[in-house]
């Protein structure tokens, strides 16, 4: 409590009227050792010596605590901080000195305590009505490899592998055992999974419309982005799901707009065959325009399927922290770095979508427990 001198006021008769609060906000960063010493007695006519046993997790004479691991974890998995640059905090900060590989064996040991989690992630995807599934590239030990996600606004599964299609995706068992509505961004591969519904990307509809139009002058094009963005704003305004005789006028107007786009972007002429075999090449506006065509009822679904969004962000949301790795650290030294960092990454971006922070799940891990959402 700060007093005010009477001295320096006027004359005059006062009362208490409260108080007036400042606050200061600020942290200590420091380094707690606890000491365990356990008894020792000596049988004075044996000569035997006999010690207090230790707690079960005290097992060294000098070792790590799980706080500090569990922060060694956070900076270099979720915070994405280079090694060294952790090794740097923990010996500025609080005078610990941790080596690299110190370091890595904390986030092995996480890897390890996630066995479980991991197979309850599954379970979850697999049950879930709808799954988000990307991939993107990402540089092992100087080797192309591709991280791949299954992902949704529960969920989060990421893994690593050297193939990009159903080589990579079968082994992991969510896609083929999954029954529910797939979201994707047309990758063919994904339509070897015929037990599922399929939702095709929209964000990368519009995209590739506004190329065709700018690009190679496709009125089509730009008549049925107008569309998607329409019909998307309608869905949303009706909360979710069209009524069915709105859906219907939609129906009727985007097979409209594709019966006029066949005749300003028509397919290759026969006549150009020229002996070849095969399908004659397409240029990227046709392949467009068929693709939209044949999907008609995944480039729609979500008009009439309220689960299913207009877009996949979802799962880009979820996998473009790789991007990020990928530019502050370059590659992954190794396949069993690539795992940690998919395990782990998986189970806190989990975690968050659960309403838990990175650290509390952290915490919890080293403590050997789970959250009582996986449990």
């Amino acid at each position: 409590m700060i007093q005010i001198d009477r001295r320096t006021l006027p004359r005059g008769n006062y009362e208490k009227a409260g108080v007036e609060r400042r606050q200061v906000f600020d942290i200590q960063i420091c380094r707690w050792v606890t000491e365990y010493q356990a008894e020792i007695l000596i049988d004075k006519t044996s000569g035997n010596r006999y010690i207090a046993p230790f707690p079960e997790e005290i097992g060294k004479a000098v070792q790590y605590g799980k706080q500090l691991k569990a922060h060694a974890v956070y900076m270099s998995q979720y915070q994405l901080i280079p090694y060294n640059r952790v090794q740097e905090f923990f010996a500025d900060q609080m005078g610990i000195p941790i080596s690299e590989g110190s370091i890595y064996n904390f986030n092995m040991e996480a890897y390890k305590k996630l066995k479980t989690f991991e197979v309850v992630t599954k379970e979850n995807l697999i049950d879930a009505p709808l799954l988000h599934v990307d991939e993107t590239g990402i540089n092992i030990n100087g080797a192309r490899h591709w991280l791949h996600c299954a992902t949704n606004a529960s969920w989060t599964y990421f893994f690593a592998h050297k193939n990009r299609g159903n080589k990579a995706t079968d082994p992991e068992g969510i896609l083929p055992s999954f029954r529910g509505v797939l979201c994707h961004d047309h990758w063919k591969p994904y339509y070897c999974y015929s037990e599922c519904l399929h939702s095709l990307c929209n964000a990368h509809h519009l995209r590739e419309l506004t190329r065709s139009w700018e690009q190679d002058d496709q009125k089509w094009a730009k008549s049925l982005r107008d569309f998607l963005e329409s019909c998307n704003g309608a869905v949303h305004d009706a909360g979710g799901k069209l009524c069915s005789e709105d859906s219907k006028k939609n129906w009727q107007a985007y097979r409209s707009i594709l019966k006029a786009a066949e005749i300003e972007c028509p397919p290759p002429d026969e006549k150009d065959r020229k002996g070849k075999r095969g399908r004659l090449k397409r240029n990227k506006s046709r392949n467009l325009l068929e693709r939209f065509i044949k999907f008609e009822e995944d480039v729609l679904r979500f008009m009439d399927n309220e689960i299913v969004p207009f877009t996949n962000n979802q799962g880009e949301r979820d996998i473009r922290m790789t991007k990020v790795h990928q530019k502050i650290s370059g590659c992954f030294r190794s396949m069993n770095g690539a795992n940690i960092f998919c395990r782990v990454r998986g189970y806190l971006s989990t975690c968050r979508k659960q309403g838990m922070s990175s650290s509390e799940a952290l915490t919890l891990l080293f403590n050997d427990e789970l959250p009582d959402f996986a449990k």
